[in-house]
């Protein structure tokens, strides 16, 4: 009876590494050894443990290779509902206002709560996507917009908000699509690129300086703006249409 609490226990704890993000999805549950020294309990009752967190999906085990963190998510991207929402480009429109809610809310935590460790991250993600725009070659728009996005998702984990963080991870690639639309569609555009930018700066530098309120509204006003960009975009290509019609006697 003993050794089953213990084993809740240990369960429970690995759990909790995993809810606050130290443990992420697909890294190694640490050796055994490590694994009974850091929890303070024995052999079996560690492998009791694992058993329980394999038997509800929360780890996964290779032979020879040790336990890893599962995907919890990993059916949500294929899901009916998850391949309606990233085949309708009006979609783009209600996920940016998501991201609005969501990334704002994020970014006022993290100035709040986000640890040195969390800012020394933030850090070198920034400086990441910062050199995408210095490369002598051109970078893939999609690299591109993987950088962008990391920087936007070691925001949300400084939030220290579990919650929060998995449910932007859990709309992992429908969020990605809409940075890789920004790059794709915007960072070409001189005027538009200085703008994302200088919203970027702004953005660090409110979390840097632990600014709650002027992080949450320079989140907000960056990815607002994208929108506005994007929407005036398919506006000038649906003009474009119109008077090309006119011109061709359509009109």
């Amino acid at each position: 009876m003993q050794k089953q609490r213990v084993a809740d226990q240990v369960a429970e704890r690995i759990e909790r590494l995993i809810v606050d993000g130290v443990l992420k999805v697909g890294q190694a549950l640490p050796s055994e050894r490590r694994l009974v020294a850091k929890l303070g309990c024995s052999r079996s009752a560690l492998r009791e443990g694992l058993r329980a967190l394999r038997g509800r999906g929360i780890i996964d085990t290779e032979h020879g290779r040790g336990s890893f963190v599962a995907d919890l998510d990993r059916n949500a991207d294929v899901s009916p509902l998850m391949h309606l929402f990233g085949s309708q480009p009006r979609t783009l429109y209600d996920l940016l206002e998501v991201r609005a809610l969501l990334e704002g809310e994020a970014a006022r935590l993290a100035a709040l709560r986000g640890t040195e460790a969390d800012f020394v991250l933030l850090a070198r993600r920034y400086e990441e996507m910062l050199a995408s725009h210095e490369e002598t070659q051109p970078i893939d728009p999609r690299e591109h917009a993987r950088r962008d996005h990391a920087f936007h998702r070691a925001i949300s984990e400084a939030s220290h908000n579990p919650v929060l963080v998995h449910t932007l991870q859990s709309l992992n690639e429908l969020l990605l699509s809409t940075v890789f639309a920004s790059v794709n569609n915007l960072y070409h555009r001189p005027p538009q690129k200085r703008q994302i930018d200088r919203q970027h700066a702004r953005l660090y530098a409110a979390l840097r300086e632990r600014q709650p309120d002027q992080a949450q509204r320079a989140a907000r006003e960056h990815i607002h703006s994208i929108r506005d960009n994007l929407r005036e975009i398919e506006q000038e290509e649906q003009r474009l249409v119109r008077a090309t019609l006119r011109l061709n006697g359509w009109g």
